[in-house]
């Protein structure tokens, strides 16, 4: 169950994705911080590491956020995307 909800919730979001403006060319800055915050979302739902002894927050997830808060969509979307890769964890493609 647990599974068929993690599937469903990352559909959800490619589909929220796809309803904001298609395949253009040039994405807007909405568009942008909307992927930001989605790969943020993805990764502190199951790359985040809980319990004692866990080693603290991600660094790299941090940076990424303030990058995408700063208005640094393409350097926190990539950051984000790595960090996913790195910890294969899947997640949709880019609209």
């Amino acid at each position: 169950m647990a599974r068929r909800l993690r599937t469903s919730t990352l559909f959800g979001l490619a589909a929220v994705l796809l309803s904001l403006g298609g395949a253009t060319a040039q994405q807007t800055n909405e568009q942008l911080a909307a992927r930001c915050n989605e790969l943020g979302a993805i990764f502190d739902r199951y790359g985040t590491r809980r319990g004692e002894g866990s080693g603290g927050p991600d660094m790299t997830r941090m940076g990424a956020g303030i990058d995408c808060q700063k208005g640094r969509y393409q350097q926190g979307i990539k950051a984000l995307e790595d960090l996913l890769q790195r910890n294969r964890i899947s997640y949709p493609p880019a609209s």
